[in-house]
């Protein structure tokens, strides 16, 4: 095989990275964050080859995540099914090809927030990142500097929001959860105004804590919701996450001047509501099905949501998205751009920093090869007759979009 043709293999991002010569080298990052001993609850080694396909990262994922943190993060609220919607949602569509088109050049980048994006694609905001990597959401901020994508940091991860500024410079997002009064809020978001953090993000979705019967049933409690030094949960508490309003929402917006996203928008009715208020992102969001069961699919909830914006606000979907061909779908039916969430914890618990790179490596390749495919040579080309209704061809799930682990390729 000819060097050019490993490179070919690999995709185009890790080309880009990696001297090929017939044989790929990598290694681990310097970061010591990332290369240091992990705790005991990641029981396998971080993979030190290259990954060629998004298969083998959530592979190396399972084989080194203990099962609690896997079910907290393959899991979600009770009976599972708006999870499973999510994935049906993106299964149930087919992509539309043209042909006799010069697509000896794709574009795939799109500014967000006045920020060029390599891709249109958010780290998602993920609480507890640190059960993953040692790295926490300084991980993953330094995973979306590298690569040229925005990270949303969770301000229930670990290091702090301050340090994470500090450490890795750059436009990204803070969202807080209310777990305090209006007072502190503000002085929260003032703090991370003057970090550096470029706009503030709530999430509307989560007033409430749901039952994720995956926890339940082995009794084991999220790091996040445990008391301070035990396993214990954490006692119930009313807080502002509890009493969120569309007044609040303006009285941030107002105090900092920062664009304002809220995430968890699902109907028409809210979107307007939140561009009433001077949102000045919407974020269509279900949690990953993590909060309402039986809910709707993000997917489906989206063609409502762009139409009810009809501009005025950027719009953001997340839920369920896999693989490349699941952000051309989304960006066909009016998302500007798209968050990545579970996708990206199984990166970062495959491999650190690399593992997350190389998994938007290998979803920018998709998304080339499947524009391409579709005769396509600009992500603006898409529109919603790029997309068809068509009869899904397997039982959706948190990791069907990866049928062949079903198989015993790379175990």
């Amino acid at each position: 095989m000819q060097d050019t043709d490993v490179c070919h293999l690999l995709g185009s991002g890790l080309k880009r990275r990696l001297h090929c010569n017939g044989r790929v080298r990598v290694g681990l990052s310097a970061d010591p964050l990332i290369n240091k001993r992990l705790t005991n609850r990641l029981t396998e080694p971080l993979m030190t080859s290259p990954f060629m396909t998004l298969q083998e990262i959530v592979q190396q994922a399972r084989k080194r995540l203990p099962r609690g943190e896997w079910d907290y993060l393959a899991g979600a609220a009770e009976t599972e099914t708006t999870l499973r919607r999510n994935r049906l949602a993106y299964d149930r569509l087919a992509l539309r090809a043209r042909v006799m088109s010069n697509v000896s050049q794709v574009q795939l980048q799109r500014k967000f927030l006045g920020v060029d994006l390599r891709l249109p694609v958010l780290l998602a905001p993920i609480g507890s990142l640190q059960m993953f990597d040692a790295g926490g959401g300084l991980t993953s901020a330094r995973a979306a500097a590298q690569f040229g994508v925005m990270q949303i940091l969770s301000s229930v991860c670990q290091p702090d929001f301050e340090t994470v500024a500090r450490e890795c410079p750059g436009p990204r997002v803070y969202q807080l959860y209310l777990h305090g009064t209006e007072d502190w809020a503000m002085e929260t978001f003032a703090r991370a105004k003057a970090a550096g953090y470029t706009a503030l993000c709530l999430t509307a979705d989560t007033q409430v804590y749901s039952r994720r019967e995956r926890d339940i049933l082995k009794r084991w409690v999220p790091l996040a919701a445990r008391q301070e030094g035990t396993a214990q949960p954490k006692r119930p508490t009313h807080t502002l996450q509890n009493a969120m309003s569309w007044e609040l929402v303006r009285r941030i917006k107002d105090r900092f001047g920062l664009p304002m996203i809220v995430k968890g928008i699902a109907c028409a009715e809210d979107a307007e509501l939140a561009v009433q208020n001077g949102v000045d992102v919407v974020y269509v969001s279900n949690h990953g099905g993590r909060q309402l069961d039986h809910g709707q699919a993000t997917l489906d909830m989206l063609p409502e949501v762009v139409k009810a914006v009809a501009g005025r606000a950027t719009v953001v979907c997340d839920g369920g998205i896999m693989r490349g061909t699941d952000v051309l779908k989304a960006l066909a039916l009016g998302a500007d751009a798209v968050g990545i969430g579970r996708l990206e914890v199984l990166a970062m618990a495959a491999g650190g920093v690399p593992g997350i790179v190389r998994m938007l490596e290998l979803l920018e390749t998709e998304m080339q090869l499947n524009l391409a495919s579709m005769g396509l040579n600009a992500i603006d080309q898409l529109t919603p007759a790029s997309v068809v209704p068509a009869q899904p061809v397997g039982l959706p799930g948190v990791l069907s979009a990866f049928p062949l682990l079903a198989e015993d390729y790379g175990t």
